[in-house]
C-alpha cells in the first residue's frame, strides 16, 4: 500500500465517537472470554507484521479472498480504554490454510497473504487492521471450524488474553465445539458485529482484566 493509500485508509477507516462511547459502556465489567491458542501460532520469522494483511511488503500481489476491515477497542473491565496494548493476531487464509508447518490442510497457501500482524492500540484503545475473510477448515473428520481470527492481547498490569473472534450469522458457529462450550453471554462477546453503512467492516472490542 502506498503512502497516499495508507493516509486515506487511516483517515477514512474507522472509529466514530458514538461507537466508542457505546463500546465503553456495553463491555464494562465483562472480560473477553479466553480460548485456546490453537496449534498454528506463527513460527516463521516475518518482517512485515503491519495492519494490512492483504499485502506483503516487497511483493506486488494482493491476497486472495474477500477483503474486510476489523476495527475495535481494547478496554478494561471498568470500560476505560487501554492505550498501547499489544494486539497480536493470526488467521487462516481465504482457503482455510495457515502458514504453519504443522497445518496438514490440503488447501493452497497464499503467497500474498501476510497472515499475522502485531498492532498497538492507539488513542482511546482503538485498533484496526485490513485482512481477508478467513476460510473454514477441517479440525477433524466430523468438525469443520467456522471462520475465526486468533488474538493474543497484552499490556503491563493486565492479564494476557488469548481468544478467538468469530463472524456473525455464520452457519458453522452453532456447530463449533469450541464456541459452544461457552455460555450464551460469552458467545456474544466473542462474535464480532457488522458495522452499519460500512460494507465488509466488523467491530470487535476486547476487554482485559487487571492482574
Amino acid at each position: 500500500m502506498n503512502r497516499r493509500n495508507r493516509r486515506n485508509f487511516i483517515k477514512n477507516g474507522v472509529f466514530g465517537g458514538v461507537l466508542s462511547l457505546f463500546a465503553s459502556s456495553a463491555y464494562a465489567g465483562n472480560p473477553t472470554p479466553e480460548e485456546i491458542e490453537g496449534p498454528f501460532y506463527p513460527v516463521f520469522a516475518q518482517k512485515d507484521q503491519d495492519f494490512d494483511l492483504t499485502r506483503i511488503k516487497g511483493k506486488q500481489g494482493v491476497a486472495k479472498g474477500k477483503i474486510i476491515i476489523i476495527q475495535g477497542q481494547v478496554l478494561d473491565t471498568d470500560g476505560q480504554p487501554l492505550e498501547n496494548a499489544t494486539v497480536d493476531l493470526w488467521q487462516a487464509n481465504a482457503a482455510g490454510r495457515y502458514r504453519h508447518p504443522h497445518d496438514s490442510n490440503k488447501a493452497p497457501l497464499d503467497p500474498n497473504f501476510q497472515g499475522w500482524a502485531i498492532v498497538p492500540s492507539g488513542k482511546d484503545g482503538k485498533f484496526y487492521f485490513k485482512t481477508i475473510y478467513p476460510g473454514t477448515y477441517p479440525a477433524s473428520n466430523t468438525w469443520q471450524r467456522p471462520p475465526h481470527i486468533h488474538y493474543k492481547v497484552s499490556k503491563k498490569g493486565y492479564i494476557e488474553l488469548i481468544t478467538q473472534m468469530y463472524f456473525p450469522d455464520h452457519k458453522l458457529n452453532d456447530l463449533d465445539l469450541l464456541l459452544n462450550r461457552k455460555s450464551k453471554d460469552e458467545r456474544k462477546l466473542m462474535i464480532a458485529s457488522k458495522v452499519r453503512d460500512k460494507p465488509e467492516t466488523y467491530q470487535y472490542n476486547i476487554v482485559l482484566q487487571k492482574a
